[in-house]
């Protein structure tokens, strides 16, 4: 008979959202294998209240060497808690933090780590799901070895909500290894600086016309800088890019300053999850929509009315001039 186990971690707010869809994901397959859950977190035990609600057994690893993330004492903490529950089915989510030690976790209990994983499936069986090629080509693994660790994709669940109580949680005893590196804070970019937003409800594109010439003849880009940042801002939005926008920096053209490779969206970018998606100045190009498969509610703003969003490939096509309408959005969102 299956164990599962949800394997998490906690950060300055409590469980990531990233952890509470590991929870839901959890719940059905032990509902669905009749299974007994766990919930073993590295950090503040406290954090389970807020997922006290699914009767599972909860463990936690705490104390002040386990609070930030380093793969000695990680490694140690996420096997230890793995142990713990006798799991042979781990779950866990696709965080940086569980990806640099998974497979090293992997190893010392002597099972075997999938990374990725997109859904679960299977009756008698345990089926993972993900996707290779770019996400255009799904697969459906099965394993015989156990225990068998499977990181889930952001994105892939509904985060786990219900009341939250008083969990009654074994805390594990681990026994710190030495370690040789001290993290003595952290440095992260300004709210206002930071585009890549991988729990926004909207992704907002940006193409290469919007470093073209306008229709007066001139190049507008810093404007075309101000309206994308403040919106943004406003919204809380993350940003995307073309390919064919954030190359224009190496070929010596005029670039939107704060755009990286980072922010690549398509078939040798990211296919993020968002809920919704808007798109502006952009033609649609298949490579470009293959990094939208997985959101939801597709929406683009064009010139051209022949243009790839209009065939097919959005829910909804505006044409029309994006400096025109992002300023008049910027507006309305600044009441």
């Amino acid at each position: 008979m299956e164990s599962i186990l949800v394997l998490t971690h906690t950060d300055e707010s409590g469980l990531t959202k990233a952890s509470l869809e590991a929870v839901t994901a959890g719940q059905q397959l032990a509902a669905r294998l009749g299974a007994p859950l766990a919930i073993g977190v590295v950090g503040a035990a406290g954090a389970l209240n807020a997922v006290a609600a699914t009767g599972a057994k909860f463990f936690a690893v705490s104390g002040a060497e386990f609070n930030q993330p380093r793969y000695a004492t990680d490694a140690c903490a996420f096997t230890a808690l793995a142990q713990a529950a006798k799991a042979t089915i781990v779950l866990a989510p696709h965080s940086s933090r569980v990806a640099r030690v998974a497979a090293g976790v992997a190893h010392r209990l002597g099972g075997v780590v999938d990374t990725h994983i997109t859904a679960l499936s299977g009756e008698a069986t345990v089926e993972a799901g993900r996707w290779f090629y770019r996400q255009r080509v799904e697969a459906m693994l099965s394993r015989a070895q156990r225990p068998w660790l499977l990181l889930l994709d952001g994105g892939t669940n509904i985060p786990f909500s219900g009341a939250s109580a008083a969990a009654a949680v074994e805390q594990v005893a681990v026994e710190a290894p030495a370690v040789r590196t001290t993290v003595s804070g952290i440095r992260a970019p300004q709210q206002d600086q930071q585009t890549i937003r991988p729990d926004a409800k909207l992704l907002f594109v940006a193409g290469a016309g919007w470093t073209k010439k306008q229709p007066d003849g001139q190049l507008h880009t810093d404007e075309a800088g101000k309206i994308i940042l403040g919106f943004l801002t406003a919204a809380k939005a993350s940003l995307g890019s073309s390919k064919s926008l954030v190359d224009q920096g190496g070929e010596g053209n005029s670039v939107l300053p704060f755009l990286t490779h980072m922010n690549q969206i398509g078939q040798t970018g990211a296919t993020p999850r968002h809920p919704k998606g808007l798109s502006t100045c952009c033609h649609g190009e298949e490579p470009h929509v293959v990094g939208w498969r997985f959101i939801s509610d597709r929406r683009a703003i064009s010139l051209d009315a022949n243009c790839g969003w209009s065939r097919g490939k959005a829910d909804v096509v505006y044409i029309a001039d994006a400096f025109q309408v992002m300023t008049k959005v910027n507006e309305l969102l600044s009441k």
